[in-house]
C-alpha cells in the first residue's frame, strides 16, 4: 500500500494545478485520473476550454475571409473543411496534455491511471486493479459533466453535448442549441460561420442571462447580424429524438406553442457534478443539491482530511476558479496563509465574437444590494485600434459605488475583451477606484484605452466622447 501526503482525484485544471503546487511545497503527491473518462487536463483540455477556442479561431478566420472586401481583398472560391478545424484542435489538445505530463515528471508527481474511490479514512481504492493507496490529505477534483434533460441520449449523431460536439467532423444544414450561456453561444458562433443555420432556445429572458443586461442586448444585435435565430423566454416542454433528427416542443414568451425541427441538437444547459460512485457515502461526506460536495472557505469537506475543488463543489463551474480553489486549499494544508476566495470577483469570459468578459456586480445587482451607483460606458467605435482591425462593435461598462468610488463591476463586449479582463480583475482585487484607473497611462493606440475611457466616463471625465 503506497502512502502519500496528498492524493488528488482528477487531473483537470483544478486537480493538476493543485498537484503541482503541492509538489512545489514539498508534499509527496499523486494524481488519480481515469484516462478512459478524460485524461490529463480533464474536460477543459479534452473537449472544453482549449479545443473550443481553437475551433472558434477557425470560425473567426472564416468570418474575416468572408468579409475580406472591407480590407480591400478579393477572395474567390473559399472552401472551409470543418474536419480540418477539428484535427487542428485535437493536435492542440495533445500538445497541452503532453505539457501537463511533463510538469508531472518535472515535479515528481506520480500519475495513477485508474479510477479512484474513497474507501475510508485516508484510503483510496483503485479500479480496475483493486489496489489501495493512502494519503494524509485527499482532494476530490472530479469536475462535472453536461446536464441532459428530457431523456435525451447524446449519441454524437443527433443529440450532442460539448463532448460529442468536439468530435463532430461535419456541419449540418441546421442545428438547435438549447441554452444561451457561454457554451451555447460559442458553439452557435462556430456553426453559423460554417454555414449552419442555428436556432438558440433559451428559457431566460435574454442571451447570456448571467451578464449585465446591456451586454445581453449588444450580443443579441451581433448574433442577429450574424444570422443566428434565437428565442428567449422559451420553455422547452419535450424533445423527440429520432434517427434522422429532433423535434422540440416549446412554449414561447407569448404562451403559444411552437415546434422546432433540425437534424441535430446541442444541449448546453448546465452541468451535473461527477460525485456519484466516488464513495462519498462510505466516507460520510456531505453534498448539496444534485450531489455537489459542500466545502468551507479552505475547500475542506465535513470529513477531516478530505477536500473538494472545482466544478464538483458547485461554486462556479470555471476552470480558473478550480485552479484558484486548489491553490488556496493546498497552501492552507501546507501551513501557509492564503486569502479565501471572493467568488464575486471571479472573472468570466465568453469567446464568441464579439467577445464578452465581466467581473463583479452587474448594474442591477449592485442596486439590489443597496449601492448608490454611477455607471460609465465607452464604445469601441471611436477607438483607433478597433477601427484599424475592423472590429468596432461593443463597449466597456464600469459600475462604480457613487459614495466611495470603488469599482463594483466591469462588463465588456467587443474585440479581444477577454484579454483586457486581466486588468479588470487586478483593479477589482486591489479595490481600485475609477480615479486610480484614470491615472494609469494606457498605451496608444490600444483597445485597452476603451477601458480607461469607460472609467473616466464613470467619474464624468471622458476625453473622447
Amino acid at each position: 500500500m503506497s502512502q502519500y501526503d496528498v492524493v488528488v482525484i482528477g487531473a483537470g485544471p483544478g486537480g493538476y494545478v493543485t498537484a503541482i503546487r503541492a509538489a512545489q511545497l514539498g508534499l509527496k503527491t499523486a494524481v488519480v485520473e481515469d484516462s478512459r473518462i478524460a485524461g490529463l487536463g480533464g474536460v477543459c483540455n479534452q473537449w472544453g476550454c482549449i479545443p473550443s477556442k481553437a475551433i472558434l479561431k477557425n470560425a473567426s478566420v472564416l468570418h474575416t475571409i468572408k468579409n475580406a472586401a472591407a480590407f480591400g481583398i478579393e477572395v474567390d472560391g473559399v472552401k472551409a473543411d470543418y474536419s480540418k478545424a477539428v484535427d487542428r484542435a485535437k493536435k492542440i489538445v495533445d500538445t497541452q496534455a503532453k505539457g501537463v505530463g511533463f510538469l508531472f515528471r518535472k515535479n515528481q508527481i506520480e500519475l495513477i491511471e485508474e479510477r479512484g474511490r474513497l474507501a475510508g479514512k485516508g484510503r483510496i481504492k483503485l479500479e480496475p486493479s483493486g489496489k489501495e493507496i493512502t494519503a494524509k490529505h485527499i482532494l476530490v477534483a472530479t469536475g462535472a459533466r453536461p446536464r441532459v434533460f428530457f431523456d435525451m441520449k447524446p449519441d454524437g449523431k443527433v443529440v450532442f453535448t460539448a463532448k460529442e460536439f468536439m468530435a463532430m467532423r461535419d456541419v449540418p444544414a441546421s442545428m438547435i442549441v438549447l441554452g444561451a450561456g457561454a457554451i451555447g453561444m460559442e458553439f452557435a458562433y462556430v456553426l453559423q460561420n460554417y454555414g449552419c443555420q442555428v436556432t438558440i432556445l433559451e428559457m431566460a429572458d435574454r442571451l447570456l442571462p448571467r451578464e449585465d443586461s446591456e451586454i445581453s442586448l449588444e450580443i443579441a444585435k451581433a448574433f442577429t447580424k450574424l444570422g443566428v435565430k434565437f428565442h428567449t423566454q422559451c420553455k422547452v416542454e419535450k424533445v423527440e429524438q429520432k434517427a434522422d433528427g429532433v423535434t422540440v416542443h416549446a412554449t414561447m414568451a407569448d404562451g403559444k406553442k411552437q415546434v422546432f425541427e433540425a437534424p441535430r441538437l446541442l444541449t448546453a444547459t448546465g452541468v451535473t457534478p461527477n460525485s456519484d460512485d466516488l464513495g462519498l457515502d462510505v466516507a460520510g461526506i456531505k453534498t448539496v443539491g444534485p450531489g455537489f460536495i459542500e466545502v468551507d472557505d479552505w475547500m475542506r469537506t465535513n470529513v477531516e482530511g478530505v477536500y473538494a475543488i472545482g466544478d464538483v463543489t458547485g461554486k462556479l463551474p470555471l476552470a480558473h476558479v478550480a485552479s484558484a480553489q486548489g491553490i488556496v486549499c493546498i497552501e492552507k494544508i501546507a501551513g501557509h496563509h492564503p486569502q479565501p476566495l471572493d467568488y464575486n470577483k471571479m472573472p468570466s469570459a465568453t469567446y464568441c465574437e464579439p467577445q464578452v468578459a465581466s467581473i463583479g456586480l452587474t448594474e442591477s445587482d449592485a442596486k439590489a444590494k443597496g449601492h448608490q451607483v454611477k455607471v460609465g460606458k465607452f464604445p469601441f467605435r471611436p477607438n483607433g485600434k478597433a477601427q484599424g482591425i475592423g472590429e468596432i462593435d461593443g463597449f466597456i461598462k464600469f459600475v462604480v459605488d457613487a459614495k466611495h468610488g470603488e469599482i463594483l463591476g466591469i462588463h465588456m463586449i467587443g474585440p479581444e475583451v477577454t484579454e483586457i479582463l486581466g486588468e479588470a480583475s487586478l483593479a477589482m482585487n486591489l479595490e481600485a477606484t475609477a480615479e486610480e484607473v484614470d491615472i494609469t497611462v494606457h498605451a496608444h493606440p490600444t483597445l485597452s484605452e476603451v477601458f480607461k475611457e469607460a472609467a473616466l466616463a464613470a467619474i464624468g471625465k471622458p476625453i473622447h466622447m
